[in-house]
């Protein structure tokens, strides 16, 4: 068999092949059900392994089996370059480990054609910026940016009209009074606020819909309230949304205590801060990090919730942020298409968004001494 070229190979040459490799379990797959011949065998790549039909599970064997065929194929370059495959040392195609899929959850253009300097003459070009300038542009893709703000404002209102739900069930402060309380008795950065934003306080009307919570101070007068029917409590919602829920608008609720959505707006406003400005404004990161913890203080300070419901809020709010920047900035959802199936506004929202935004500003004008002093 060593002696016939590889582009003669018949499954029962590729099936020796195997068992001499140590690849006896895969003989079935490969080469009784699927007919894997000598040139297939060449052609074949990491991602083909991984993905349907073959659909390999053991990730050492994927490894191994690659290393073998990489091997193979160093041996024949000559008939890669007759079958047209290229080879890059590494797989005769793309691998799938830096495929771009499309929003309909298909496989698109290789993102190697793009990353990869280019050679020969176009090596001046790559040097002088032009390929990292491709690289680095972002389509804003404002329509969904538009769409992103229309579900946060949805979302605020269906927020507002379940806390009037929640204040018709507030518990009788005689039966229920309040409990013990330890501590105290860019265009895409717009469509990731507004699409985080709008999950977190979707939680939020959750919680508030399932737990009703008696009042979390004796200076506060709640109770329960009915609105009578569904226009009055619309009209309610409205009062609630168009004053941002907050009683220096003259709005009052009850019953919204899990969790706090002060809480939620200010750790997020402090993570965006922190996320999206140069790591050398170390002056305003701090700034940011103070407000932020100070406001928390102040919640629980007033008495306006429990302990509980600023932690809950500020956990929930920062995991959820850690774990939407850590997808969208590696891309590792793209590779999986559970993680479009279970996360589909995410995977909608961020799938032609190649890679971290960067965090580059440019002033209008020339920036004071004390400026360059404060956030350099």
């Amino acid at each position: 068999m060593t002696q016939l070229s590889v582009r003669h190979w018949t499954p029962k040459h590729v099936a020796r092949w195997l068992k001499e490799e140590g690849f006896c379990d895969y003989v079935d797959l490969l080469c009784n059900k699927h007919r894997l011949d000598g040139t297939s065998l060449l052609a074949l790549s990491e991602y083909d392994l991984r993905s349907p039909p073959l659909e390999l599970k053991v990730l050492g064997d994927i490894k191994r089996l690659m290393m073998s065929i990489r091997k193979l194929q160093k041996q024949n370059m000559d008939v890669l370059e007759e079958l047209g495959v290229p080879f890059d040392g590494l797989s005769p195609s793309s691998s799938g480990s830096n495929l771009e899929w499309l929003c309909n959850g298909d496989p698109g253009r290789d993102c190697d054609s793009t990353n990869t300097a280019p050679v020969g003459e176009e090596y001046q070009q790559y040097t002088n910026g032009k390929y990292k300038q491709q690289m680095r542009r972002l389509d804003p893709e404002y329509w969904k940016t538009v769409l992103s703000s229309v579900y946060v404002v949805f979302v605020f209102g269906f927020t507002s009209f379940v806390m009037v739900i929640v204040h018709e069930r507030v518990p009788d402060m005689r039966t229920y009074p309040p409990l013990p309380d330890i501590f105290l008795d860019r265009s895409i950065l717009l469509r990731r606020m507004c699409s985080l934003m709008g999950t977190v306080f979707m939680l939020r009307c959750i919680t508030m819909f399932v737990t009703s919570l008696s009042v979390p101070g004796q200076h506060l007068q709640c109770t329960g309230k009915i609105y009578g029917d569904m226009w009055a409590k619309l009209q309610r919602a409205v009062a609630i949304w168009s004053g941002f829920g907050m009683t220096l608008t003259g709005v009052h609720t009850c019953g919204d205590y899990m969790f706090s959505g002060h809480t939620v707006v200010l750790t997020m406003l402090n993570f965006f801060v922190t996320e999206y400005t140069p790591r050398s404004w170390n002056f305003i990161h701090t700034l940011s990090w103070v407000l932020n913890l100070f406001g928390i203080f102040f919640i629980l300070a007033a008495h306006e919730h429990y302990s509980i419901d600023v932690f809950i809020a500020f956990y929930i709010t920062t995991r959820l942020f850690l774990y939407y920047h850590t997808l969208a900035n590696t891309r590792a959802y793209q590779q999986s298409r559970r993680a479009r199936i279970w996360f589909p506004m995410f995977s909608f929202f961020e799938c032609n968004v190649n890679g971290p935004v960067p965090n580059e500003y440019c002033w209008p004008f020339s920036r004071p001494a004390i400026m360059k002093r404060l956030i350099g």
